[in-house]
């Protein structure tokens, strides 16, 4: 088989990288760069979009010192802050204790609050969700990163910091305006518009993108609005 210029820079031992073109895997993303690599540092603050990583794996490993998510007053058996007190030893929550303490500051009313967990190797950031409804706004959401942004500034030992999607979730899902699940760019606009700037965690059901290309930092570059009015 004919290879390309890229032989000087195989990916695998072997033959894996001739194997690893299989084109009927399952999990497949494909990474684009948004930029070539430059002397220059760019200033710009950005979302890191962590593709195919496992949030997990990473905040027992102490990657982050502070993760936001989500949490609600009726049950957090099968949200991440719920497995993430199972898996830390020295964490002082349950599943129990995490609802009981969100029901305290569980009221009527649409505006988003922003609890606190202290489960020793990290600080967990989970917006409640309002008792009125069974889901998120992205108003909820702009609100919500609005104030940890700020938290994260006015602390900055919270860095560095990483959040989940808030898309594919079951107990606590994320409508639009139309009652729609949003697109993940939506998401990431809403999130950076906040002043948010952590590492983002895509729900696994994202990682079946291919054959649509991905890019790993928000914001997008400018070709994508191009492309979109026309442009090539």
């Amino acid at each position: 088989m004919t290879r390309s210029v890229t032989d000087s820079h195989r990916i695998y031992d072997g033959d894996g990288d001739q194997l690893m073109e299989d084109h009927e895997l399952a999990d497949r993303l494909i990474l684009l760069p948004d930029a070539r690599p430059s002397k220059v540092p760019d200033p710009t603050s950005r979302i890191r979009i962590m593709w195919g990583q496992h949030l997990l794996d990473d905040v027992l490993a102490g990657r982050y010192n502070s993760l936001v998510c989500a949490v609600n007053a009726d049950n957090n058996d099968h949200g991440i802050i719920a497995q993430l007190a199972e898996l830390i030893p020295t964490s002082q929550w349950g599943k129990a204790s995490i609802t009981e303490y969100a029901k305290q500051f569980s009221r009527s009313g649409d505006k988003i609050k922003v609890l606190k967990f202290d489960m020793d190797i990290v600080e967990v950031l989970a917006f409640l969700r309002p008792p009125d409804r069974d889901h998120f706004t992205l108003d909820d959401l702009s609100s919500g990163f609005t104030i940890v942004s700020q938290m994260v500034k006015r602390k900055t030992h919270r860095l560095p910091s990483a959040s989940v999607s808030f898309l594919g979730a079951r107990s606590n899902m994320l409508f639009d305006h139309n009652h729609q699940v949003p697109s993940f760019e939506t998401v990431l606009r809403t999130m950076y518009q906040a002043g948010y700037t952590g590492d983002i965690y895509p729900a696994p059901s994202m990682w079946e993108s291919a054959p649509t290309a991905l890019y790993a930092r928000y914001p997008f570059p400018s070709s994508v609005d191009e492309m979109r009015q026309g442009g090539f």
